[in-house]
């Protein structure tokens, strides 16, 4: 890492390496991807078994060639709508590109039916010599029982533009439109979501309370809608992957595309759903600390009905900090935490500055939340935070960046084989939030912090691991209520019931929560997603827990890891690290990490009078 000091603001990222954004220049890629789709069709006819080696790797790098153009293409202009979602030139370029994809898509598919359909002994002679390219390729094999004839996969892919994915571009653009009011200190204000989720970890409980309210207020208003939305976002998943694709469940879908066998799956959840009376406990720790237990010497809510954490006190501070922090300060707390760790991290974590591929910004319009976007392994990604200065933003600008770094380690590998799968992509940014708590604990004087950092981390704990894990528990009671018709009203019903099952009487559930479930964009999008969250952290833990015993010589086992990306299956990844992600042992491993968190927390003597 270079001596250069910190020195950053909020901007806006810069996509000119994406595109110019000239109409002309666009309709000119337009142009060349038709032509070279269309050389590419020339070859069908080399696809038979007698094939060499060296004219089916050629077809790849072809086909290679081709999808690199077209993530550019289409990265731009998602990434361009994400900057505001109704900027309506985007939204059309994001319509027609999708088309465009769909189209091309069909016209090489080909190519894919061919190598799914070919006898295991051709198979293998030509993935002896396909290098890096090999997993990529036993990977699409492995969907040779769920694929479907070439006109049915085109017709698929044409009905996903104005289907699924029309559906969840207008989910989107509802709901990055809403505006939030609240009036705090006199002044009543519209607030963006990121804006309006600061309160919610505010110290003020009223705040907290006004602001879930007004929260799901605005999404319940829109409840019915979004939830129609939803319901047909689920029957299209479900006609697709098991009415004809033949998985034996909707989740078997996902475990598949992660590779991930359904048997592991199922053994995180059920070990998620036996350890949520962990979080429960420290959720009543939560409630003697903030007041809010009668048993508690603290306790200030004498007749107001309340005598446990609310939902609305969840991620309530427990010390009294306003600390907030500075962009260029954040930016270099987290790198001097990578750099602390690996010097190589933090010059990646810089690269993404250097080279403007950062929205820091909060603005009207722009997609809330934070990601990462990696278009090609040789474009560094682009990284979306709305940063506010609190805490939680920091270590946000973290977990991203830590994609990032995920992302550039393994940048050697070729556009099919770079990229993580699902339950391995959370490794790094995981990682990354750690080695940032870490950091802030050892420079930060201030006990106060140092409490709330502490209680912090496990409230994360429970954000990341069993918030996530009970969401895919209602997924998969979802997927199966709209399958026997379900009413919008029902999935509310039963979401209650999958937070009552969740916080137990521990914590006290308002009603309107039974809207959560609609404000949730991954199950909209990416069904079943969120496992990979419960997965990644629980692994993470696991991981530091090595780290810190083991110091040196973890690391260059670690950076195997993350350098791998998607070149081979994660169960054969974890497996070469001495991880064996079939035993429930190995998940529970993570939730002894949080346990004695917990354990530390109550050890520390509640005060006496609550702040």
């Amino acid at each position: 890492m270079t001596d250069q000091p910190f020195a950053f603001t909020q901007t806006r990222w810069s996509l000119a390496e994406l595109s110019s954004g000239d109409a002309q220049a666009i309709e000119k890629t337009f142009k060349e991807m038709d032509e070279k789709v269309s050389q590419f069709e020339v070859r069908r006819a080399e696809l038979t078994g007698a094939i060499t080696p060296a004219a089916f790797l050629e077809i790849i790098r072809q086909l290679e060639d081709i999808s690199r153009q077209g993530n550019i293409l289409a990265s731009y202009a998602g990434l361009w709508f994400t900057e505001d979602t109704q900027n309506q030139a985007a939204q059309t370029l994001v319509a027609r590109i999708d088309q465009l994809m769909a189209e091309l898509g069909n016209r090489t598919l080909f190519f894919s039916l061919w190598w799914k359909g070919l006898d295991d002994p051709t198979a293998g002679r030509l993935m002896e010599g396909s290098g890096d390219y090999r997993y990529w390729l036993e990977e699409m094999r492995h969907f040779k029982p769920h694929t479907l004839s070439e006109p049915e996969e085109k017709i698929i892919n044409i009905k996903n533009v104005s289907g699924s994915s029309a559906l969840n571009t207008l989910y989107d653009s509802i709901t990055n439109r809403y505006t939030f009011k609240m009036t705090v200190n006199g002044e009543t204000r519209d607030l963006t979501r990121g804006e309006l989720m600061v309160y919610v970890r505010d110290p003020d409980p009223d705040l907290r309370a006004r602001a879930y309210q007004e929260l799901y207020r605005v999404y319940g208003a829109d409840g019915p809608i979004l939830g129609q939305m939803y319901q047909t976002l689920v029957r299209d998943w479900r006609n697709e992957e098991v009415s004809l694709r033949r998985f034996s469940t909707p989740i078997s879908a996902r475990n598949l595309m992660n590779d991930v066998p359904d048997e592991v799956v199922d053994t995180l959840l059920e070990v998620c759903r036996q350890n949520a009376p962990l979080f429960q406990r420290y959720f009543r720790l939560k409630a003697r600390w903030l007041g809010m237990d009668p048993a508690s010497p603290n306790y200030k809510y004498q007749g107001s009905g309340v005598d446990r954490l609310r939902r609305y006190d969840v991620y309530a501070p427990v010390a009294r900090s306003e600390k907030t922090y500075p962009f260029d300060q954040a930016a270099g707390m987290v790198f001097e935490s990578f750099q602390s760790f690996q010097p190589r991290f933090a010059d990646l974590a810089r690269r993404v500055f250097l080279q403007t591929h950062l929205d820091s910004e909060v603005r009207k319009g722009k997609r809330g939340g934070a990601f990462c976007w990696t278009v090609t392994p040789d474009l560094t990604p682009w990284v979306l935070v709305n940063f506010q200065g609190q805490p939680e933003d920091v270590a946000t600008l973290a977990h991203e960046l830590g994609h990032a770094i995920h992302s550039m380690l393994a940048s050697g590998h070729t556009l099919f084989t770079h990229h993580a799968s699902l339950p391995l992509a959370e490794t790094a940014s995981t990682f990354g939030e750690m080695m940032l708590v870490d950091r802030l604990l050892a420079n930060e004087t201030d006990e106060a912090v140092r409490r709330d950092l502490l209680f912090r981390q496990v409230d994360d704990a429970y954000a990341t691991i069993c918030r996530q894990a009970f969401f895919a528990l209602f997924e998969r009671q979802a997927h199966d209520m709209v399958h026997a018709g379900a009413s919008v009203d029902d999935l509310s019903a039963a979401y209650l019931e999958n937070l009552h099952a969740q916080f137990g009487d521990a914590v006290d559930v308002p009603d309107i929560f039974r809207w959560e479930w609609v404000s949730v964009p991954h199950i909209y999008g990416s069904p079943f997603y969120v496992y990979a969250y419960a997965f990644g952290q629980l692994l993470v833990l696991s991981l530091y827990r090595q780290f810190r015993a083991e110091g040196e010589s973890f690391k260059p086992r670690y950076l195997k890891i993350l350098s791998a990306g998607g070149s081979k299956s994660p169960v054969q990844i974890l497996s070469e690290a001495g991880i064996d992600v079939h035993q429930a042992s190995f998940w529970q491993g993570g939730f002894d990490v949080v346990r004695g968190l917990v354990e530390q927390l109550e050890a520390i003597p509640a005060p006496v009078q609550p702040w």
